[in-house]
Formats: C-alpha cells, structure tokens, sequence
C-alpha cells in the first residue's frame, strides 16, 4: 500500500514545476488528483506561465501510474472558480484529503522597481491565492473527518530576501495564515503545515534567469541567497517528498511546522 493510498489530492499551480512534481509523487503513493492551474500569462510577469499543454502532461503522468485526475483551468486569484474546481473535482473523486497551496508566481527587482500591479498580482496569487484555496478546500476536508494542508512558502517566508519584496510579504504571509488555520481547525482533525524551500530547478526560477543576475544586484547581499550544502538549486521531487510526508499520517501529530527543504539556507 502507498503512503497516501486511497486518498484523494487537491494540488494548485499543478501544471508544470512543483506542482507537476506534487501530483505524480502523490499519485505514486496512492492519492488521486484534483489538479488547478492558471494556464495563462500574467502581464507583471517577466516569464512565461504554464499553459493547457503543460497542464495536460501531468494528467498524462498521473494517469500513467493508474491513479484518477481531474484538471481544470481556474485562477486562484479567482475564489469562484477555484471552488467551482475544487466542488467539480470532489464530485468525480468522491472526497478530499490532502491540500498542496502551491501556485505562485516571483519577480526580483529593487525596492523602488515594484510596480502597483507587480505588488498586486504578486500578493493576490501567493497569498490570496493561498486563503481561496484553504477556502475552497476546508469544508470537504471537514466532510472526510480531517486532512492535511500544506502551503507552500518559501526561505523568503523566513528570511528577509532583498529584491524580492512583494514575493517575502506574500511568503512571509501565508505563514501567519498557516498558524492561525492550525489552531483554527484542529479540532476537524485537520493539519496545517508550511513547507520552505530554496531554490528549485523549475520553470519559475529558469525564467528569472537564475540566482546570477540576483547577486550580481548588490555583492554585500549576496551571501543571504547562498546555501550551507554545496547546492545551488535542489530538485522538485526534493520538495514533493516533504509534502508527500506531511501529507501522510506519518505527521499525523505535526500541524503548525515550518519545514525548511532548504539546503541550510535559512541557518546561515
């Protein structure tokens, strides 16, 4: 039997990067999946979002280990039809166990740099985004007698990370949502966890171009972004089996953590 064997999963910004990677390694352990992606373009966004196709080959990967999906195409930033989504996906797979609050989106520039609409898309995907889907999510997790979410943050929801900051408040943010859900829900049985990775080899940080032009922004800071491990980007799969154990009742008794996939880097 798997690890999440029989259970079913709600996994947003599914399509591609980590959220591709938390489908499948969920799916290997026994979870079915409810899939929910933007598949579209933010203008504040320097860098390509996922789209349908992409959305399409985590189906394909899920499917191919034998375990049920249900993808749609929904804007987190929307609560609408993110709980349209989440209500449609429930109905096909009968209940909900387990939430992965990934999507999110980064930019980097200086303080003086953050347009009103970076500040804005960035807050209402990373952090808005976050609450919709706990919205969305807890009530069906209350109907299957508890569960597990798990959110997920960033080491610049720890670290004051400089050129960053509408992505540090947003991070910094769904830590505080995170706590407060924990005490708030405990008595449904359900878990709330951040998970707190560095930098992944997705996608995401391929478009910002990496952590070059970052450091190259001020030497002093540089450091801050450096990890303690001799690694400069850790893998998806890194990430997805620290979801993958706090999605599992192997934490059965670990709500409110913060857990650092991080390389040592918030130690340093």
């Amino acid at each position: 039997m798997g690890r999440v064997d029989g259970k079913v999963a709600l996994i947003t910004g599914a399509a591609r990067g980590q959220g591709r990677s938390h489908a499948i390694r969920l799916a290997e352990e026994g979870a079915d999946v409810i899939a929910v992606d933007i598949c579209a373009d933010i203008a504040s966004v320097p860098y390509a979002l996922a789209t349908r196709a992409d959305l399409d080959e985590t189906v394909k990967a899920v499917e191919a280990l034998d375990r049920r999906i249900v993808a749609t195409v929904a804007d987190v930033r929307d609560a609408a039809a993110l709980t349209a989504a989440v209500d449609a996906g429930v109905a096909e797979l009968g209940r909900l166990d387990i939430v992965s609050a990934n999507a999110g989106i980064c930019t980097v520039q200086r303080w003086d740099e953050v347009t009103r609409e970076v500040w804005q898309d960035t807050l209402d995907t990373n952090l808005t985004g976050v609450w919709n889907t706990c919205v969305a999510a807890v009530p069906h997790l209350i109907a299957s007698g508890g569960g597990s979410i798990v959110i997920t943050s960033s080491t610049a929801g720890i670290k004051g990370l400089p050129f960053l900051a509408p992505y540090v408040a947003a991070k910094h943010g769904v830590v505080g949502v995170g706590r407060s859900l924990a005490n708030e829900l405990s008595a449904h049985s359900i878990r709330v966890n951040t998970v707190h990775p560095t930098g992944v080899d997705t996608p995401m940080v391929a478009g910002l171009g990496g952590l070059e032009p970052i450091l190259g922004k001020d030497p002093l800071l540089g450091p801050i972004f450096m990890n303690t491990l001799p690694v400069e980007l850790t893998d998806a799969r890194d990430v997805s089996n620290a979801v993958l154990w706090l999605a599992s009742d192997e934490s059965r008794y670990v709500t409110g953590l913060e857990l650092t996939v991080d390389a040592g880097n918030t130690i340093r």
